[in-house]
């Protein structure tokens, strides 16, 4: 055993040669983007490059090295159901190949990228209880460079519940819907919260053809939608992520409800098992789930928070007696599915749809009880025609055009009854 965690914590020869390649890979990845020239207004971050990894070891202790080009600051912690090892970094370009850092060992789940502009992060997943007994950076002597060693070992349940328990660590702006301060939108303006599906560490699924990750896909279909949207007299778009960035699903709840949202639309394009199912869907809240794929669907969106590293979320609901916040949460709903209807009738002989079009499930990141929201599936990944028109421009403007036209007819009975 400790000559395959020595093994793991070689280096591999010609430094320079792979610092460059990493270096080159890098580059090209920031200028292009899906076969265009990619520009940013916003400022480049020196990130570091992760340009090699390696993992070994057993059921009993495993060993992680990541090489970088220049030393980085770590943070770890621990979170529990499932357990997980969180590594924060500075910003990070993982150049490395992704069969390098596979899972094994103590982990079921390796899990790595960034959180936004200047953070990255990986989410170790423990198939039993573990805890790093080794986290250090220290130089790669021979060859320059710097190497991160994790080895983590085996523990008992108790030992890691006292690790969890000793930490006093949140997500940044955490915070329960029922009691988030909300901004008033005015009665003039009626405010859209676009909100871009995954981001950052969280990619989503990925086209079964040119391998595009959903939260590139959910981004630019937000762009345009906020485009459109803009030039609507009494609306107001705002967007929950306007760039590559990782937000956990209460986060987006709580942003759209702080920027005074009368609707929030979560904008998704997921993959399934069947290849040939394709079409846009709409989901609304529920707590019992529409059909079997409405359910897996949800709890794979629900995820989300596991793949980012996000505690989990405690119970914390009122007690069944507030009858007031159960009422609002019972007309939330109602025109949800009014929102949800509208799309559907505007979408109805202009894209493809699938049967039964709208449908229901438990999805968190529509679960604020006064706002009300909507999950739109644009297509499926995993089907090669919906994948080519999600990433055709033309196809996001016509869409774009008919979820305006949703959300105008959805909203004109309201404004008409005085908001």
């Amino acid at each position: 055993m400790t000559r395959v965690l020595a093994l793991a914590a070689g280096r591999k020869p010609a430094f320079w040669t792979r610092i460059a390649f990493a270096a080159l890979v890098v580059f090209l990845g920031t200028i292009f983007a899906n076969g265009a020239l990619a520009v940013s207004a916003e400022a480049p971050v020196d990130r570091l490059v992760a340009y090699s990894a390696r993992i070994a070891g057993d059921d009993a202790r495993t060993r992680i090295v990541l090489d970088f080009d220049r030393p980085p600051t770590i943070e770890t912690r621990y979170i529990a159901n499932p357990d997980r090892i969180i590594v924060d970094l500075p910003a990070t370009a993982f150049a490395f190949a992704e069969d390098d850092l596979k899972a094994m060992g103590l982990f079921s789940d390796i899990r790595y990228g960034s959180m936004d502009a200047t953070s990255a992060r990986l989410v170790l997943t423990a198939a039993r209880p573990a805890r790093l007994a080794i986290a250090k950076v220290m130089p790669n002597e021979a060859d320059g460079g710097y190497r991160l060693v994790l080895d983590a070992e085996l523990v008992p349940e108790q030992d890691f519940a006292a690790l969890v328990s000793r930490q006093a660590w949140s997500e940044p702006q955490q915070a329960s819907a029922g009691t988030s301060p909300v901004a008033a939108a005015t009665t003039e303006e009626f405010v859209i919260a676009i909100d871009a599906g995954h981001g950052g560490i969280d990619a989503g699924a990925t086209g079964v053809a040119t391998k595009t990750p959903e939260k590139d896909i959910t981004l630019a279909f937000s762009k345009a939608l906020y485009e459109k949207l803009k030039g609507q007299t009494g609306i107001r778009a705002v967007m929950t992520r306007d760039a590559d960035k990782f937000l956990s699903l209460s986060e987006r709840v709580l942003i759209a409800r702080q920027k005074g949202a009368d609707l929030l639309i979560s904008l998704h394009a997921d993959t399934l098992r069947q290849a040939d199912i394709r079409g846009a869907t709409v989901y609304t809240i529920s707590d019992k789930a529409s059909d079997h794929m409405a359910a897996q669907l949800a709890e794979r969106e629900n995820f989300s928070d596991t793949i980012g590293g996000v505690e989990l979320p405690k119970e914390t609901e009122p007690e069944v007696g507030d009858i007031l916040l159960d009422l609002t949460r019972r007309e939330t709903q109602a025109f949800s599915i009014a929102m949800a209807e509208a799309v559907v009738g505007s979408f109805e002989g202009q894209i493809s749809l699938i049967n039964n079009p709208h449908r229901h499930a438990g999805f968190r990141v529509l679960q604020a009880p006064d706002v009300p929201s909507i999950l739109l599936e644009l297509g499926f990944l995993s089907n090669k025609e919906d994948e080519k028109l999600l990433l055709d421009p033309a196809w996001r403007g016509r869409v774009a055009d008919l979820l305006v036209e949703a959300i105008k007819r959805y909203r004109e009975p309201l404004m008409a009854n005085g908001g």
